[in-house]
């Protein structure tokens, strides 16, 4: 409202209210016969219409106000401020117009730091969802739209959370009984995963519709597979002991009482003790090995290493074994082949490994064939440190059996052996290929492994090349 738009009967009103005393004066004065009725009635309405200029004008001023605060009040922004003219309205605007723009800081700080909460939930790792007192979603972060596969806003828990424990502890939440609880469950579509669900009430006395409770999920599969690992390797590390020590103490048995006087027993039996002890030792020293290298995996080694001398070292050293089995190793060695950056005794041992192992299962009177040299292009698979400059490789090939295609995903898994008679038969612990992962993790690197039943297998190691 401006001053154009005062009404008239406001601007009457308001003149009336103001003129009263001095009708109030009159009325006492005619009362009491000193002042006769129409000329204090005349005098008043005198006073009425000088009033009514004086209050046009200022119930202009406050109506310009009133408009100017409504403005601000629904975002607009005026142009100029009312009651320039007046000290008082100018104070009054003065301080509308200073608690607007600290009501605006606060708006905005506010909505930043929503924004930033939102951001902070959205990019928490473990899913997070935020649940009203009737179990449905008011909120989820991204790790929990990614873990359903769907928008879960609105959506009551049990649409995608079946769970019976879950949903018994999120309702024991909701009801107020206590304050949070902890439960595990499993997901067994699309892969089977295991989580620990935490539910907390949350404080305060929520809005209509609001959040009431928080449910964090807390992905737990690694740990589990982990365990599992680790109670098969204890298991395997157990049975690979028990065997030729149970060998050993039989012959010792059999040496100290049947056979204690039998010269072509004792030779015999001798010799197997020796082969079980020679098993058991290079178990040991496997183990000790593998353990040592998953101590230090995480460290990246510093050292550069020429590596086409550590290859041809590997290769003469396994040239009498291959031999034996009229075998011949053909290393091919690329001229320019950069150094790496490596720990070389655990590089050596990789080699060996390989090479130890393309010696074995390859066929007699068949080569085994190593390539190593600078490569351009990479495997999908591998990592940031691979991509991040030059690399190599290193391909050690044998003209063996093969090994069937179901077989490859675990072939670098400890004690896991495509023919386990075999395997044992021919001396191997079967840790050697575990070794190789954890050295080649170690440097960064990548394994891959290529076989054809039949027709043999190439092991290929991807390692980063040293900056020049």
């Amino acid at each position: 409202m401006t001053k154009g738009n005062v009404t008239a009967g406001r601007l009457i009103a308001v003149a009336l209210l103001l003129s009263s005393p001095t009708g109030i004066m009159l009325l006492a004065l005619v009362g009491t016969g000193h002042l006769e009725r129409w000329p204090a009635f005349g005098t008043w309405l005198t006073v009425i219409v000088l009033l009514i200029p004086l209050v046009r004008a200022h119930l202009g001023e406050l109506a310009g106000l009133a408009n100017w605060i409504r403005a601000l009040a629904h975002g607009g922004e005026p142009v100029s401020q009312p009651g320039r003219g007046e000290v008082v309205l100018t104070e009054i605007a003065t301080a509308v117009g200073a608690l607007r723009r600290l009501w605006q800081q606060k708006s905005t700080e506010l909505a930043e730091s929503a924004r930033w909460n939102s951001s902070l939930l959205d990019n928490l790792p473990d899913p997070l969802l935020l649940l009203d007192s009737t179990r449905k979603v008011v909120r989820a972060n991204r790790a929990a739209i990614r873990l359903f596969g769907r928008e879960l806003a609105g959506c009551d828990m049990v649409a995608f959370l079946r769970d019976p424990v879950v949903l018994e502890a999120v309702d024991a939440v909701l009801g107020g009984g206590i304050s949070n609880r902890d439960c595990e469950f499993s997901q067994p579509v699309p892969l089977d995963r295991s989580f620990i669900a935490r539910i907390d009430r949350l404080d305060g006395q929520p809005a209509a519709e609001a959040a009431v409770a928080i449910l964090t999920l807390h992905d737990l599969t690694t740990v589990k597979r982990m365990e599992r690992m680790r109670a098969d390797f204890v298991a395997n590390a157990s049975h690979e002991l028990r065997t030729p020590l149970a060998a050993l103490s039989g012959f010792i048995e059999t040496l100290q009482g049947p056979a204690r006087d039998d010269e072509e027993a004792r030779e015999k039996f001798l010799g197997i003790m020796a082969d079980q002890a020679g098993r058991m030792s290079r178990l040991v020293a496997d183990l000790l090995s593998l353990s040592r290298i998953e101590l230090n995996e995480h460290t990246q080694p510093s050292e550069k290493v020429d590596l086409a001398r550590l290859v041809t070292n590997a290769a003469e050293a396994l040239k009498p074994l291959a031999q034996a089995r009229g075998m011949e190793i053909i290393a091919t060695i690329s001229a320019d082949l950069p150094q790496v950056i490596g720990q070389p005794d655990e590089l050596t041992q990789l080699f060996q490994n390989l090479l130890d192992n393309a010696v074995k299962y390859g066929r007699d009177h068949r080569p085994v064939e190593v390539h190593a040299a600078g490569i351009e292009t990479l495997p999908a698979t591998a990592g940031a440190a691979l991509r991040a400059g030059p690399a190599l490789r290193v391909a050690i090939r044998d003209h063996g059996e093969g090994i069937p295609h179901e077989h490859l995903p675990r072939l670098t898994e400890r004690f896991y052996r495509v023919d386990t008679a075999r395997s044992r038969k021919m001396g191997g612990t079967g840790l050697g290929l575990a070794i190789v992962k954890h050295i080649v993790n170690r440097h960064r690197g990548l394994l891959t492994i290529e076989s054809r039943v039949g027709e043999g297998s190439t092991f290929t190691v991807w390692l980063p090349a040293a900056p020049k």
